[in-house]
């Protein structure tokens, strides 16, 4: 495994923000979501495309804080420019379980 440096680990903009909007994405390969999720005023508002609905329902996502990295390239996902990446862990069933906040912080927080 190759050991990042500090500086390479502080280059990574990990931030929290607030999903404001979740909704199918029947265009995607693998079923998945449009999210669109509020990252406070020096952000503001980016879209992400996750592979999460064998766990959450876009009920479940909608108001629910995340952690997501904002300041990697946006990736093409078919018709869709995924804008940051939501983190996330597969469990033993590989089902993707969110990074979340266990308490409330504010939209743009960073991950320190």
């Amino acid at each position: 495994m190759r050991k990042a440096s500090y500086d390479e680990f502080t280059a990574i903009d990990i931030r929290c923000g607030r999903i404001r909007r979740a909704e199918p994405f029947p265009e995607a390969r693998k079923p998945a979501y449009k999210l669109t999720i509020d990252f406070g005023p020096e952000i503001g508002i980016k879209r992400s495309s996750a592979q999460i609905t064998e766990r959450y329902t876009v009920d479940d996502l909608t108001g629910t804080l995340v952690a997501a990295v904002v300041n990697l390239a946006p990736k093409q996902v078919g018709p869709f420019l995924s804008e940051v990446l939501v983190l996330g862990f597969a469990d033993d069933a590989g089902r993707i379980v969110l990074v979340r906040p266990e308490d409330d912080v504010p939209e743009g927080a960073r991950l320190h």
